[in-house]
């Protein structure tokens, strides 16, 4: 199989939000969220009777709401819920969470359509995906997270499993402890307890790496972690799996293999063409496919 044609992060494609689960206005969010009081409320509801405003359009006349309101509201109400700062442990690195209104979470989503296109197809066969890059630092982890957060806003159950048992940053990103995770769950040690549930977002869930082991690549090739992956390929509908930087070793392409399939990460301006093809090469005679490569320029 040839590698699929690159694709951009920077291509932008808008993806509504889905279908309304929430049956309270958008005053009534605002006004259990603190953002809004019952006079102001009273306020806004006037003037959008007297002009024949929407509810958003009136209050953002007034000076009492602004538009970000408006779109945090609207999320709720379209059970796509996102992170206010401050009151969640989730890094500021996931955009995806605190920003998605933002022109990176629109690349995002476009990157998610193209992958659904691609490569998931709802078969237990095409449910996981490694992210690869060369080296360290080219947003590999920060690609991982972010995507792995859109595919649970479409409405996916999405788990986002940390095999970077060399350098592992999920942990951080999501603000969760690393004592047990992939590695132990590989070894025997731990059991399904290590998924952990991220309850800020509708149906994620997190496999961190867990305790450093001194032979991660022996690891990753052991049967047993291929039979933890098609375990989890029955229970969720996208898996997206962050791995080391291959200039480490051999554990990207172990892993790419695992999953079936392998998605590219370059850097913009960092990145070496060369050390790109050689990746995709020595991953496409592993027979893992390589579904496309994201230039990363945030």
């Amino acid at each position: 199989m040839t590698p699929a044609e690159p694709m951009s992060i920077r291509a932008l494609v808008r993806t509504e939000p889905r279908s309304s689960g929430d049956d309270r206005s958008i005053g009534a969010i605002l006004i259990d969220s603190g953002r809004l009081t019952l006079d102001d409320a009273e306020h806004i509801l006037r003037k959008q009777k007297d002009e024949g405003l929407r509810f958003g359009e009136a209050a953002i006349k007034l000076g009492l709401l602004k538009e970000e309101d408006i779109q945090f509201a609207l999320a709720r109400q379209f059970d796509y819920p996102y992170l206010v700062p401050g009151e969640s442990n989730v890094s500021k690195e996931l955009v995806a969470a605190y920003q998605p209104f933002s022109r990176q979470v629109e690349s995002l989503r476009a990157l998610r359509s193209q992958l659904m296109l691609r490569w998931f197809n709802g078969s237990p066969d095409r449910r996981a995906i490694s992210i690869v890059s060369t080296a360290r630092k080219e947003g590999r982890s920060y690609l991982a997270a972010n995507l792995a957060v859109v595919f649970s806003q479409l409405g996916e159950r999405t788990l986002l499993v940390d095999a970077d048992l060399r350098n592992p940053r999920q942990h951080e990103l999501f603000g969760l402890a690393n004592r047990a995770g992939l590695a132990q769950m590989i070894t025997g040690r731990a059991d399904e307890s290590a998924i952990e549930r991220v309850p800020a977002f509708m149906d994620f869930s997190v496999i961190t790496a867990g305790s450093a082991p001194p032979n991660p690549q022996e690891l990753l090739s052991r049967s047993s972690f291929s039979n933890l992956l098609a375990m989890l390929s029955g229970r969720y509908d996208v898996i997206v799996v962050d791995t080391p930087a291959a200039d480490e070793g051999a554990d990207a392409q172990t892993v790419a293999v695992r999953t079936g399939a392998a998605l590219l990460v370059a850097r913009q301006n960092a990145s070496y063409v060369d050390d790109l093809q050689d990746l995709s090469d020595s991953l496409h005679h592993a027979t893992a496919a390589v579904v496309g490569v994201v230039m990363n320029e945030f």
